[in-house]
């Protein structure tokens, strides 16, 4: 992608030759960035105002209010924006593919499945399931997320997990860490051996002490092999191995208070390390949760908000009316309900302050975005923090404290020099409202999203656009002049854009006039790749000025002059 757009940056810059060839993959004009004026919040109670953030080669190289530019850093005016480092998400199935539903014949004997059928693949690679090109990596940083500890889809022992960068562009180039947990959830097999909880549980305890039973032979064999016959190979209890040895702990998908309890009791008797992730009703057994030891990833979903229902005017007369009758008293079935609904509602605000329940009881935790839409995750952010969650506590769980449970602290988690350039840049506090993502950096590389302001300018002012218009655009590789020209049809406007290194004339897009305020677009297409450039300016007289935006480039200024009729 960064490939792409610096290419778009020596078709609009004069100063730049094209290549010859277009079929060849163009190579990236500077990997070093410079994130100036802004407010850094390096980490929870970590702030650096109208400082600089210097990027190079995919790493933070700089950081500080008096930071030198270079004169090869392309520059991201962040005025009075907010910089943090880029978001972790604990425990997610984020870009890993679903295996198709295929319809399974019951086997001859139920009791006794191949382990592919009862759901016992502990050894499979999460990287055999990754798709780069998955919608949701989009989604989750769009709104600030970078990486994220993904497992493979199944029941009761699917397969490995993995850490992922949320940029790279193949499965093996998006894996950070490998085999970061044996991921795990107590849920039976349809049609066969165990199909039931207790089935589940009555495996898993088996297998665990078939893996330490196995290890131990293989141990015997391997510090004297004379007189002793060479032991079966499992690749199911092999699997096991780095969990026996606390080189790697189990991660339980574990949503519910029983099921949670159920998986404490395994961890207990069989003294595994522990990870729980999606942890929705927590708060119950927060101290058995913190005696465990186990490390937390608690849900980013919480569930809907009850809309009460507005309530009849009250009469403000503090009398009684005479025809009004006596009020009835409520019957079993309304007492019923209206404990059911206090019940429900009473269970919601426990949902919303259970991030800082665990808080208050020191029990550090990240957060899972396994069962929650990306869309619904800032609104449920501030719902926590409404609720009882400070903010500085809130960054830390999706900063700081999920790198230290994964063992990320060296490379992400807070800006500071020599850690991965992954980072996530907004208009306003993320936790604010109002606030938009406007550039998200993973290793390094940017991407700028597409945020539609309010329209500048003065709706009560008319201006007129119709002729040509000479324009010059800059760029940190130049300046770039083009000619454009507008035409009017009725109340709607069409144009073209000419000259300067683009090889033909172009049709402009979404031409828009309202009172001074100009926007307009258009398409670039080079060596079979497209992309947008965006602009928006206010009309003064015969000049207009404002921003181009160009793709994931950035937004440098633009200014136009009308040509003389």
């Amino acid at each position: 992608m960064v490939r792409k757009y610096f290419a778009v940056a020596a078709v609009l810059c004069c100063g730049l030759p094209l290549l010859a060839q277009e079929d060849k993959e163009l190579a990236p004009v500077t990997r070093t960035y410079a994130i100036t004026n802004a407010n850094i919040i390096q980490g929870p109670a970590r702030k650096i105002e109208r400082g600089t953030v210097l990027i190079k080669d995919g790493l933070i190289h700089a950081v500080g209010a008096s930071v030198a530019v270079p004169p090869d850093a392309a520059v991201i005016k962040a005025d009075s924006m907010f910089v943090y480092a880029g978001f972790i998400d604990g425990f997610s199935r984020l870009g890993v593919m679903k295996p198709k539903e295929e319809q399974r014949e019951r086997p001859k004997d139920p009791g006794k499945p191949t382990n592919e059928r009862a759901g016992i693949t502990p050894q499979n690679d999460v990287r055999n399931f990754l798709n780069p090109s998955d919608k949701g990596i989009e989604e989750m940083r769009n709104i600030g997320f970078t990486a994220a500890q993904v497992v493979p889809y199944g029941n009761l022992l699917p397969g490995q997990a993995a850490i992922i960068s949320l940029g790279g562009k193949t499965a093996d180039a998006m894996v950070l860490v490998n085999n970061t947990a044996m991921y795990s959830e107590l849920s039976g097999a349809e049609g066969v051996y165990p199909a039931t909880i207790i089935g589940v549980m009555a495996k898993w305890r088996d297998l665990y002490r078939q893996a330490v039973a196995s290890k131990s032979n293989q141990s015997l064999y391997a510090s004297n092999r004379v007189g002793l016959e060479r032991p079966a190979s499992d690749r199911v209890l092999e699997a096991f191995y780095p969990v026996i040895d606390q080189r790697q702990p189990i991660l339980f998908k574990s949503e519910k208070l029983l099921e949670t309890q159920r998986v404490l009791i395994l961890k207990n008797d069989l003294k595994f390390s522990l990870m729980i992730g999606d942890l929705k009703e927590g708060w119950p057994i927060v101290n058995k949760v913190t005696a465990s030891g186990a490390k937390v990833f608690l849900t980013l979903d919480l569930p809907e908000q009850v809309k009460k229902d507005d309530a009849a005017p009250a009469d403000k007369s503090g009398k009684e009316k005479k025809n009004d009758p006596p009020a009835k008293p409520a019957t079993a079935a309304e007492t019923e309900k209206a404990a059911l609904e206090k019940r429900k509602s009473d269970a919601i605000t426990q949902a919303a302050s259970q991030a800082a329940t665990f808080t208050k009881a020191g029990v550090p935790f990240g957060f899972s975005a396994m069962s929650v839409k990306p869309k619904d995750i800032p609104a449920n952010l501030r719902r926590m923090i409404a609720a009882g969650l400070s903010e500085d506590a809130a960054l830390a769980s999706l900063t700081t404290t999920p790198a230290r449970l994964l063992g990320l602290s060296d490379r992400m988690g807070s800006i500071d020099v020599g850690k991965m350039a992954n980072l996530v840049i907004t208009d306003q506090s993320y936790f604010n409202e109002k606030a938009k993502v406007r550039y998200v950096f993973v290793e390094g590389n940017p991407y700028k999203l597409e945020v539609k302001d309010a329209k500048k300018g003065n709706t009560n002012t008319k201006a007129e656009i119709q002729g040509s218009w000479s324009t010059t655009t800059d760029s940190p590789q130049g300046k770039s002049a083009n000619k454009v020209t507008f035409k009017k049809d009725g109340n709607n406007y069409s144009g073209t854009i000419s000259g300067g290194r683009l090889p033909n004339e172009i049709a402009l897009k979404a031409v828009s006039l309202e009172g001074n305020a100009l926007t307009y677009s258009y398409t670039l297409n080079f060596g079979g790749r497209s992309v947008d450039v965006e602009v928006s300016a206010t009309v003064e007289g015969d000049g207009f000025k404002g921003n181009a935006s160009v793709g994931q480039m950035g937004s440098f200024p633009i200014e136009g002059a009308k040509d003389p009729k």
